[in-house]
């Protein structure tokens, strides 16, 4: 299992839309292969700041499956506008879960 963080910057006041889009691209997400879960993180101190959590069976799931559908383009349309900048996607694999 890969998770996919992606570190996304919103435009102040676009917040609303932006979860509102993300919420309406779920079931792109929920169809595409090889996705097993997606979180949506808000950061406190700064509320312009996301981190989008994706579970991908693996990382061409993300890398080629995903991002080279349809799907991928209608996720954009739908936040895209709401970016401040490109968001930063990191990929990470769990070497240590104690609890």
């Amino acid at each position: 299992m890969i998770t996919e963080i992606a570190h996304i910057t919103v435009k102040a006041g676009m917040e609303a839309a932006f979860e509102q889009g993300v919420a309406e691209a779920a079931p792109l997400f929920q169809r595409a292969h090889g996705c097993r879960g997606l979180a949506l993180q808000r950061g406190i101190e700064q509320p312009t700041h996301y981190r989008l959590v994706v579970q991908w069976e693996t990382l061409e799931d993300h890398t080629v499956t995903f991002r080279g559908s349809d799907d991928f383009q209608a996720w954009r349309r739908l936040v895209g506008h709401c970016f401040e900048s490109a968001p930063q996607v990191e990929h990470v694999a769990t070497v240590l879960q104690p609890f």
